[in-house]
């Protein structure tokens, strides 16, 4: 059961996409890697989509998008294009983009692109090749295409554990992403949207290519959107430092959440969501915004 059906669905360039709510202005949600698909927003849509204009898609790989086998389809360059495609499709000239971890790099790509169809940013939890990851994960990812002779901790992070045991996998993934006691629905929603993909397909996306930190660093050092960089300091997928370290290159807020991993706006959706709808009044009416800037 979902708490509100989406009022327009639409198809572009193969990825699903819906609307919800008609109020301005309208908040993108970008996805974030294809091991799940729009709805890790499910704690967003209705709260937002009573106050503006809400647009989410399936990334390709998962949900009712399409699933190439070719991971140069699911480069970060491809998803910014496929960003854009639902914004034409949806009709949304501009749009407050709200990303979550790798869907930071494609969030970048689509502001660098069309800044006129970016009205801000807000990065939860970003994944971006800013600074050094977690040295276990890290190793373990640089080996992802051998095969070892352990499957503890993230040695999981490799093609052959995948095919043998996918389920296992997820169930790993996600018992880190979301860190925090107390959260066993977050992650059994997330192990079935999970098993909505397939070994092969997440394989694919895992070898595509990502932004590097170079390019990372010069598209946020020339962003000229407000930012809002919300992160929680016992993220054990992407560092704290990430986060802190993309708003110091862009001029952004940055907001911290102690204590809080990965998916923040899955845990601890209240703080996140007020933050997120407050960014985006500012941006609706950037005259307050002097004024607070200024006091």
């Amino acid at each position: 059961m979902r708490a509100l059906e989406p009022d327009e669905t639409g198809v572009a360039r193969g990825i699903y996409w819906e609307r919800f709510g008609d109020g301005g202005p309208t908040i993108l949600f970008v996805p974030p890697w294809a091991i799940v698909h729009s709805r890790i927003w499910k704690m967003q849509v209705p709260y937002f989509a009573r106050h503006f204009r809400v647009v989410v898609f399936d990334p390709r790989g998962n949900g009712r998008s399409i699933r190439p086998s070719d991971p140069a389809e699911y480069a970060e360059t491809v998803y910014a294009d496929d960003a854009l495609a639902v914004l034409d499709a949806s009709g949304t000239d501009e749009a407050v983009v709200v990303s979550l971890s790798m869907g930071a790099q494609r969030s970048l790509l689509l502001a660098d692109a069309h800044p006129e169809r970016v009205l801000g940013l807000v990065f939860v939890a970003p994944a971006a090749r800013l600074v050094p990851g977690h040295e276990e994960r890290d190793v373990y990812e640089g080996r992802f295409l051998e095969k070892l002779d352990t499957d503890e901790g993230w040695a999981k992070m490799n093609a052959h554990y995948w095919r043998r045991d996918y389920r296992g996998f997820l169930q790993h993934f996600f018992e880190n992403a979301f860190s925090e006691r107390h959260s066993t629905k977050q992650i059994e929603d997330a192990v079935g949207w999970g098993l909505e993909s397939d070994p092969e397909t997440l394989i694919a996306t895992a070898l595509a290519p990502e932004l590097d930190e170079a390019t990372t660093r010069e598209i946020a050092a020339r962003l000229t959107c407000p930012v809002l960089v919300i992160h929680g300091t016992e993220d054990a997928i992407r560092p704290f430092a990430t986060g802190k370290e993309l708003a110091a290159i862009s001029g952004g807020e940055l907001m911290a959440m102690p204590g809080v991993g990965h998916c923040p706006q899955a845990r601890k959706p209240v703080a996140v969501n007020l933050a997120i709808r407050e960014f985006v009044e500012r941006t609706r009416n950037p005259r307050k915004e002097a004024l607070h800037v200024s006091g």
